[in-house]
């Protein structure tokens, strides 16, 4: 006779998550959250929905679910001046978007996540009053090393 391991899979584990910020654990959303584990850099609304084309959900329903989850705390929603708003996981410390720094490629438009700590801002000793009360978000531009 064969046990059942004890242990949860990734797909119980995501419904936990789901449920435990009061939302239902519906195919759209474990299927949205699926695909957000798995990227290694913020993801529009539209490359979720690429990514989720085999599975027959709406876009508007793949949107409202990047939504919904945003709004509960899973997610964070960030736009990075381009006008488009993506789409990641909070980091395990509960961090938010603004608290770790994003680098934008302005060649071919790769995002990418950095490393929290990897970008300081440092007060200007001479100044009197600082300019900066609060840093909410780091953005850095510039050439990725797949562009020349």
């Amino acid at each position: 006779m064969a046990r059942r391991s004890t242990e949860p899979t990734a797909l119980d584990l995501i419904r936990k998550q789901i449920r435990a910020v009061g939302l239902r654990a519906t195919a759209a959303r474990i299927s949205v959250m699926r695909e957000l584990i798995a990227a290694t850099s913020p993801l529009s609304h539209a490359q979720v929905a690429d990514l989720l084309a085999s599975e027959s959900f709406d876009r508007a329903t793949i949107y409202r679910n990047l939504v919904e989850l945003t709004e509960a705390g899973i997610l964070a929603r960030i736009e990075l001046g381009d006008h488009v708003w993506r789409f990641e996981l909070r980091r395990s410390s509960g961090e938010v978007s603004g608290e770790h720094p994003h680098f934008v490629c302005v060649d071919c438009g790769e995002v990418s996540c950095l490393p929290s700590g990897s970008v300081s801002v440092k007060q200007v000793p001479a100044a009197k009053k600082s300019v900066i009360r609060e840093v909410t978000e780091v953005l850095l531009k510039g050439h990725c090393g797949h562009c020349e």
